[in-house]
This record gives C-alpha cells, structure tokens and sequence, in this order.
C-alpha cells in the first residue's frame, strides 16, 4: 500500500503564499505607524504588453534606440581618439578592418551580450543587424571575430583599459557623479574574484591549486582577478580597473604564487598614477584589515573604509571594547530605512606592525549594531533580524559623519560584488574564455568592462528610468537587440534625433 504524499497540494500552497502576502502588508502598515522606511525593491512590472498599436512599438523602440546609441557615440570621441594612439603590429598593405573599427566592434559585443564569438558572428553579421549597425556607425566593416582575437594577441591590450579609465576621467572632470560622493571623495571598492579555471595549463600564467576529487587529487589552472569599481550609494557601480593576478607575478623560485594583497599593491600603484590628485575613498573587505594595505592608503592620501574581521587586530579590537566602554558619549542612534542601528566608535587608536612594531598607524573604529523585522515565508510569523558591522576609518568619527561613511560609503562596497555578479551571469560572459591566448583572453575582459560600463551609464540615464522599470536591465538590453536585428527603425526620424544636442543626465 502507497504512503500517502506529504507534498501540500496546490490549494495549499496558495493558501500559504496568500497567509505571507497579508503578513508582509500588515509589517510594512506597522513599519509605516512607527516611522520606518520600508526599503523598495525594484521588480519588473506584472502585467499585458501595454502597446496597443504597431506604431505605438515602433516608437518605443525607435526612441529605446535612439538613446543608447547617443551614449555610446558621447564617448565615441574619446574611444576613437585613444584607439588610433594603440600600435598596431600588423602589415599595412594586408589591413582590411581598421584597428579602432575592430575594437568598437568588440565593445558592441558586450554591449548587446553576446554570448560567445560564435554567437557574435551569426547574429551581428545578420543582414538587417548589420544594416542598423552600419547606420549608426559607418566607422565600422564586418570583422570576423577571429580577425579581433588575431589582433588582440599581438596588441598591448593594457591600453584598452588606459581607454575605460579616460572615459572615466572623462566624466569625473564634468562632474556627472558629483552627487553621489562620499565626504567629497569618489568611492571605489576593490575586490577579488575567480574568472575562469581548467584542468590543464593553457597558458604559463595561470595560478594552480590542488582539488580533492574522488580519484584523489589533481591539479586546477586558474584566472583570478582584482577588480576596481567606482561605488556609489544607490547601486551605480562603475567598472573602470582590473589587475590580473599571475604565476610569474608571485616568488617562482620558492613557490609561492601571487596573491590577492599583492595584486592590491599593484593595483594601487596603477590607481595612483591614473587620478593623482582625485580625492578618494578606499572601500575594502575583511582581506584588506592590515597594517601595510592602511599604510598604502595613507601614503597615497586617500581616505579609507575598510572590513575589521573579528580576531585580526586584537590590540585594536581590545582597545576599542575598553574605550568604547569609557567614553559612552560615543553613542549614536539612527533610523535608515526599516532598520534600528546603534552606533559605537572609538578614535585615534594606535596601531603597531610590521618587524618588532616599529610602524605605527592611527586608526579610528566604528562598530554598528542594527536589528529589523522580517516575515518567514513558512510560517508567515515575524522574526527579528539583527546584524554587526566593524569597520576600520581613515578619518575621526562623529554622529555627524557616521551615516555617510558607513551607511553610504563602507556599504557601497557590496555594490562591487554585485557588479560582478552581474557580469557572470547576466550575460557579459565573465566566466567565457574567449581565447586561450593569454593577452587576447584579457583584451576581452577590457573590451567586456568598457561595454558593461557603458550600458550601466544607460542604466542610471534619466531617460531609461520608465523603461527600465517596465523591462529590467536585461529586458532593456534584449529590447534594443531585437530592435536592432528587425525592420523596425525609422531612418529619418534617427538622423534628426541623433543631430539634436545630447547630454547624459543620471538619475
């Protein structure tokens, strides 16, 4: 005889969701009465296709278009004018594609998500694709992408970021993120992540560790990069730097590989050297609580935020439990959103590393303890949530600051690993080797950067707000891509919208 199933029916199920919807609504009512703010998440719009026309969509789309393709030729100038000052190695007389023509090509790739070089060239050499794409930008011929992963092996791909960091400067000096700063610094968040790995060694640059499977173990080859973004509150992430690590970059001779605070150095060194003068905010984890990554900062006069894991400064962490304990004026209480926080800092500690503690560094620590409500979605009861935040600051802590650095900028750190989230696995292929050329491989990821930063200027466009809320991200990115490889555009009506004066406003 068969036990009955222990599965709830479909009744069931509604029943249970319906029991959650009410909880939710009746928090978010209590939350409303008591002064909180409950925090909005932002989800593509549930209902019927509103065009109710054939026109009516051919305008839609005509305007999507129309938008995006005055963002990218904004920053055509600037991409044209970098391009043509890259070497280009191969032989004049055998050239058909122009080297700058190639590149923008690669970028369009990114910008439209396709998956794969394959996919880039059957989709992108479509008749009516190429048609629209040859209207937008006449610069261009039809490549074959073997013709661009030829020639990124051959180039010094690093000034293709060179090209993404003077879009940036670009736009720093015209004050587009003015808004957004954080004690009048620009925020930028740096973390790590793994880009691709295999099971035999490709290229002599990749790092190696040991995997435990069932036969044992075996050795893995792979990419890992240290990623820069620019991180506002608010979500707007901007990719604008990254520093591969390498096997020949770390200690060959006694075996050692190189790391992620190695890379950091480099990376800061490069960060330096770009915006010598930019007044900015280090955003770093946990990895990043050490004594020579704070002395980097303060050398290079830049303010910082940085993770204080638990048990990896213990004279700090001791010093701020004891101080914190004395001077219980440093105490703060703060709604943001549907959160209660309590605030607890201590200044002007003094940090000793390095050989026999000669170096010192003061550091001031905050601590912010916070608790919310939330339904279970098994039960529909509310519970209590609570989390702690330690963070390690550059500058002296008051009530009158903590909310900005830490609720605005020590957070924003988040937005970077969103950010790269978004590009493994919401179609910019973070995780596809393109090549197995080693220069060619991180020529892509340049191109792949430059094409996610510009669809999020897109993004955060004044313009692209009502659409996006209908559509999503990607449902936008989708929406101009099938526009573009369908009938769709009105020539006449882009020539006059194209010549109107353009100039990109964020949200």
């Amino acid at each position: 005889m068969s036990k009955p199933s222990r599965r709830p029916n479909r009744e069931q199920i509604k029943a249970k969701r319906k029991e959650y919807k009410e909880a939710q609504r009746k928090l978010r009512e209590d939350e409303k009465a008591n002064g909180l703010k409950t925090p909005s998440h932002a989800t593509i719009s549930n209902h019927k296709c509103a065009y109710t026309s054939v026109e009516e969509e051919r305008c839609a789309r005509n305007e999507a278009v129309a938008e995006q393709v005055r963002i990218f030729r904004a920053k055509l100038p600037v991409l044209l004018k970098r391009l043509s000052k890259i070497e280009d190695p191969r032989n004049p007389k055998k050239i058909k594609h122009k080297l700058s023509a190639l590149m923008i090509y690669g970028i369009l790739t990114f910008v439209f998500q396709m998956s794969s070089c394959r996919e880039a060239n059957r989709e992108m050499t479509r008749p009516m694709f190429w048609r629209n794409l040859k209207f937008f930008f006449p610069e261009i011929d039809l490549p074959h992408h073997d013709t661009i992963k030829r020639l990124l092996s051959d180039i010094d791909v690093s000034q293709i970021e060179d090209i993404q960091l003077e879009l940036v400067r670009q736009m720093i000096r015209k004050k587009k993120f003015r808004r957004y700063l954080i004690n009048e610094c620009y925020p930028i968040a740096i973390d790590g992540t793994g880009k691709l790995k295999r099971d035999w060694l490709w290229d002599e640059e990749c790092l190696e560790r040991n995997i435990k499977k069932e036969e044992g173990v075996h050795p893995q080859y792979h990419v890992y990069v240290l990623e820069a973004n620019l991180a506002f509150h608010g979500g707007m992430s901007i990719p604008f730097m990254s520093e591969f690590l390498s096997y020949t970059q770390g200690d060959t001779g006694n075996d050692k590989q190189d790391c992620e605070l190695k890379a950091f150095y480099r990376l800061a060194v490069r960060l330096k050297q770009a915006f010598p003068a930019l007044k900015i905010m280090i955003l770093l984890d946990g990895l990043y609580d050490k004594g020579p990554v704070v002395e980097v900062c303060r050398n290079n006069k830049w303010q910082f935020m940085v993770v204080l894991q638990d048990g990896t400064m213990p004279t700090v962490m001791r010093e701020f439990e004891m101080l914190s304990g004395l001077e219980v004026t440093n105490r703060y209480r703060f709604t943001w959103g549907n959160r209660r926080q309590l605030f607890k800092w201590a200044n002007h500690i003094e940090y000793s590393f390095g050989a026999n503690g000669k170096k010192k560094q003061t550091l001031h620590v905050v601590e912010c303890k916070e608790s919310w409500q939330e339904v279970d979605k098994e039960t529909a009861e509310r519970i209590e949530k609570s989390s702690r935040h330690v963070w390690l600051s550059s500058e002296p802590l008051t009530r009158w600051n903590l909310h900005e650095r830490c609720n605005l900028g020590a957070r924003s750190r988040w937005d970077i690993e969103t950010s790269i989230l978004v590009e493994k696995h919401h179609g910019y292929q973070y995780q596809h080797c393109f090549s197995y050329n080693w220069k060619a491989m991180k020529g892509y990821h340049y191109l792949m950067r430059i094409g996610h930063m510009l669809n999020v200027l897109a993004q955060y466009s004044e313009r692209f707000a009502k659409i996006i809320k209908d559509t999503g991200v990607r449902g936008l990115i989708r929406f101009i891509r099938d526009t573009m490889a369908n009938p769709w555009l009105d020539e006449g009506w882009l020539i006059e919208r194209l010549a109107a004066p353009f100039q990109l406003r964020l949200v």
